[in-house]
């Protein structure tokens, strides 16, 4: 089986969004999906904001909300992740492309968020994203699924893996 999901994994700060955001630069097919982005306050990270290809945004988890959700230091914004990266996942046609930046332990605390990755694994349409290198269980059965490519992302090959999969028309199975 040649996986048609591509999921890019690695050490946090490695460049996983970066290649994404390349990559989607490049795309000649339609998508939706979102990015998450590291929100910074004098230099220090503060928080994680999502925004989707369409332009919705909202603070995902940021050390000065209020929320009964917790990952490290950051407060997480369930809702938020509810209200902007959920829908984003349902494309409305079966040539859409799916970009999830990135499947973790703070996108992970919405039941509905992972509902929507299996759903839109389970589509048809291929699937590019990002994915924690160490997980919980559901982010561990994510990466054993038959139908996904898991690429280790390093700052030393991510340039190299946008060229690729740019010189190869979409490699790696997503169809793009």
């Amino acid at each position: 089986m040649n996986p048609r999901n591509l999921l890019f994994t690695g050490l946090p700060g490695c460049g996983k969004t970066t290649l994404i955001r390349k990559i989607v630069r490049q795309l000649t097919v339609p998508a939706t999906g979102f990015f998450t982005q590291e929100i910074r306050e004098g230099g220090k990270r503060v928080g994680f904001s999502i925004q989707t290809l369409d332009g919705q945004q909202g603070v995902m988890a940021h050390t000065r909300i209020a929320s009964q959700y917790r990952v490290g230091r950051y407060r997480v914004s369930v809702e938020t992740i509810d209200r902007i990266a959920v829908p984003a996942l349902k494309p409305r046609t079966p040539e859409v492309l799916i970009i999830i930046d990135e499947i973790g332990r703070m996108e992970c605390l919405s039941q509905r968020f992972k509902d929507g990755v299996i759903q839109a694994l389970d589509s048809g349409n291929p699937v590019l994203g990002t994915i924690a290198l160490k997980g919980n269980r559901f982010m561990e059965t994510i990466k054993k699924r038959r139908d996904v490519r898991i690429v280790h992302v390093s700052e030393e090959n991510r340039d190299r893996l946008a060229l690729d999969f740019q010189s190869e028309g979409g490699m790696y199975g997503t169809g793009c």
